[in-house]
């Protein structure tokens, strides 16, 4: 029998795993990350907005960034873990609608975020001595905006449109969290201009910041190779190696479940991948920008004192 999106009222997700053992331990470990996710990046929030050394362009990128992860795994962590630990897996469709839109929102806004970042980045390593001069406050805070702007104004276009679906199956997603595929999965009727919104949102919140990020790290690679000394080399890749790891990890796994063709979809396969942008990074953030940051050790040790 079929049903519409207007007589679906929940959806009901699977989770991971039906096994009692596993759930309880899956639950400790989601538990876990989202303290560190919490702590983490807060932590750093607050290192930046109180050490005056780390009022910088770089460092104003990377406080978004931190609030935009811990906005993002709140979005998802709190439902896992009721999930996880309670027979009702079911969301109402209101609260399927709101957590796909603030995910898009967010995921979308960050993919532009990185962007931004990696511009700073070519910036500190070509003009050093001209760094905040050549990235002004205002600046930094236009690619914010802009990157938020952008972000949830793509995110209403495909909120809209997957809501607008008819889902002629049943309400079941074989997922931890409202997503494309396994919303996607149970709709029917997909007519192609879904399709050509999917490609265009693809284009224009993923692969086009890739192709700046691409664009600024061939400038970046052109201004070392222009350096003679090999500690210059190496102190002006070290400048960059955070955000290029972050990058790296963020845009594999985002690259992973959205630009693959439909055929080779495996929802078992994506979930493990879906926890690694959702859960994992958020919690690695905080990391991979503090792990060897001497002015952010410093700025801790001060704030412990």
């Amino acid at each position: 029998m079929e049903t519409t999106n207007h007589t679906v009222t929940e959806f009901l997700l699977l989770g991971f795993t039906a096994d009692p053992v596993t759930q309880l331990v899956l639950f400790a470990v989601f538990l876990a990350a989202y303290v560190l996710t919490l702590l983490g990046n807060a932590t750093l929030m607050v290192l930046i907005c109180n050490d005056t050394r780390l009022h910088t362009p770089m460092y104003f990128f990377i406080g978004n960034l931190s609030f935009l992860d811990l906005f993002l795994s709140s979005v998802y962590t709190p439902k896992i873990l009721v999930i996880c630990i309670s027979e009702n897996k079911s969301i109402s469709f209101a609260g399927c609608v709101a957590q796909f839109f603030f995910s898009a929102g967010l995921d979308y806004t960050e993919c532009y975020l990185l962007a931004a970042m990696a511009y700073d980045r070519y910036v500190a390593i070509a003009k050093p001595l001209l760094y905040t001069q050549a990235v002004p406050m205002r600046l930094c805070m236009f690619f914010v905006a802009g990157s938020y702007g952008a972000g949830f104004i793509n995110s209403c276009i495909i909120t809209k449109d997957t809501f607008t679906l008819t889902f002629c199956s049943d309400n079941v997603l074989d997922d931890f969290f409202c997503d494309i595929p396994p919303l996607v999965k149970i709709a029917c009727g997909k007519k192609k201009s879904y399709q050509a919104v999917l490609f265009f949102l693809l284009a224009s919140n993923v692969i086009t910041p890739i192709g700046l990020i691409l664009a600024s790290y061939l400038f970046i690679i052109a201004t070392i190779l222009r350096i003679r000394s090999t500690q210059g080399c190496l102190k002006a890749f070290s400048t960059c190696s955070s955000h290029l790891i972050s990058v790296t990890l963020y845009y594999g796994s985002i690259l992973y479940i959205y630009a693959r063709p439909r055929a080779s979809y495996s929802l078992d396969r994506d979930k493990i991948v879906s926890t690694f942008y959702t859960v994992v990074f958020p919690m690695l953030n905080p990391v991979i920008y503090s792990l060897r940051n001497k002015d952010v050790k410093e700025a801790l040790n001060k704030l412990f004192k």
